[in-house]
């Protein structure tokens, strides 16, 4: 009974995310409830507290791992922002035709997510399409691709999506093997709703007008500057992955070493300005324009999700699908892999990849050994599914919060394009077959 009033309760509150703009609450509110009241629920359930404490523990620790991953992100990108970095590729993109741009930023995306991972590429072409574009709805249509981009550029990577790199430590798939099998499916997944906007979108894109602020009058960023931030800021940001495989330590380690570095220089170039101006070009000071309830917002979705995991919810869907499609079979492990990619768009892909990966043993030979049809699949489906639906996703979910994008008008406009371009990638990897 109570399993069950979990399940409302998520589906309730998934509601409540969808409609924030008509019912006027932010998603964080109802994420962060329904995060506290499922696990309320599951400590009534009969599980002896114990055991409880110990889940939490567990999922604690891996979300707070995307959380500092999530938040050194957004604040290294926020100090290239402050030091008027991003006009080092703002200036360079001189079309304003919405078919071309649309165009340059996706291709820059697709093989950005690959070395950066799709999460921190999202963070970083956000904060530029903001300098790109001005209106409204052509903002939300540019970032609606550069979600589908980044996700389908993170699923042939070993370093570009969380759910491929849990795919490579954990043996199921070999680095190698995931680009050479999984790039051709994901560039057709990019490519088709990029060939049917072509043809849809017509007309050229209003760009912000530079303000001139007073202080950057009086004492602007010199032109070293903005260069040593843009260039350190994405070199930290390409260092991660490096860091990550030569260390093995989680992501988030690498990235808040290079936020270390960055404040470090940061405070030495500009410690001979006064305090007013310091202030605005400091971590310190850009710390309060990163968007907290985003934070908060990935914190309550998570937890939700990981109260489903624990109850076991999540291990009865896989069971299911193995069972009725017969995971056995070549036809069955596409059903379910498709099915899979599917339902990471409602609910996050990490629990859905954990719970296939402890579900299905890694074997000798056949489907399920290491890099195995079942496992590269998987890669592709659960890397690239979770567009289909703006919360399906860590760039989608870091996207809607940066650029305040509505999760109905995401349905209406992007959805069906994130759609066709999942479905014709996963025909193409199996006629690849």
């Amino acid at each position: 009974m109570i399993f069950t009033i979990m399940i409302v309760v998520f589906v309730l509150g998934y509601l409540a995310i969808a409609l924030e703009h008509p019912i006027k609450v932010d998603k964080a509110a109802s994420a962060l409830l329904i995060g506290g009241i499922c696990w309320a629920l599951y400590a009534f359930s009969g599980v002896d507290a114990h055991h409880m404490n110990e889940h939490l523990s567990h999922h604690l620790v891996a979300i707070a791992e995307i959380l500092f991953f999530l938040l050194g992100a957004m604040t290294i990108v926020e100090l290239i922002d402050a030091h008027e970095g991003f006009s080092i590729i703002t200036d360079k993109i001189t079309t304003n035709k919405k078919v071309a741009l649309m165009w340059i930023l996706s291709f820059i995306t697709f093989f950005f997510s690959a070395a950066l991972d799709n999460l921190t590429t999202a963070i970083v072409m956000s904060a530029l399409l903001t300098k790109l574009i001005k209106d409204r709805e052509d903002l939300w249509m540019f970032a609606g691709m550069v979600i589908l981009s980044a996700n389908a550029g993170g699923a042939w990577s070993p370093i570009g999506d969380v759910t491929t790199i849990m795919l490579w430590i954990g043996g199921q798939v070999t680095a190698n093997n995931i680009i050479l099998s999984v790039f051709i499916p994901s560039l057709v997944c990019a490519l088709v709703p990029l060939i049917y906007l072509t043809f849809r979108l017509k007309g050229e894109v209003n760009k912000p007008e530079k303000l001139e602020l007073e202080e950057h009058t009086i004492d602007p960023t010199t032109p070293f500057e903005r260069n040593l931030i843009f260039y350190m800021g994405v070199g930290g940001l390409l260092f991660v992955p490096i860091f990550k495989t030569i260390t093995h330590l989680p992501p988030y380690v690498g990235m808040l070493l290079s936020l270390g570095v960055l404040w470090l220089v940061t405070e030495i170039i500009h410690r001979s300005k006064n305090h007013e101006q310091k202030s605005q070009l400091s971590v310190i000071g850009v710390m309060k324009k990163v968007d907290v309830p985003t934070i908060f917002f990935f914190l309550g979705i998570l937890l939700a999700v990981a109260s489903l995991q624990s109850a076991g919810q999540l291990d009865i869907v896989a069971n299911y699908l193995s069972d009725t499609f017969n995971g056995q079979s070549t036809e069955g492990i596409y059903i379910i892999n498709i099915i899979i990619g599917l339902l990471s768009s409602i609910v996050d892909n990490v629990p859905l990849v954990a719970g296939a990966m402890g579900m299905y043993p890694i074997a000798e030979t056949g489907l399920y050994a290491t890099d195995g049809m079942f496992w590269e699949f998987l890669a592709y489906c659960a890397g690239t599914g979770g567009s289909v639906l703006i919360i399906g996703s860590a760039a989608g979910v870091a996207v809607m919060g940066i650029l305040k994008i509505d999760f109905i008008w995401y349905m209406k406009n992007i959805s069906l394009l994130a759609l066709m371009g999942y479905l014709a990638g996963a025909a193409t990897y199996i006629l690849m077959q």
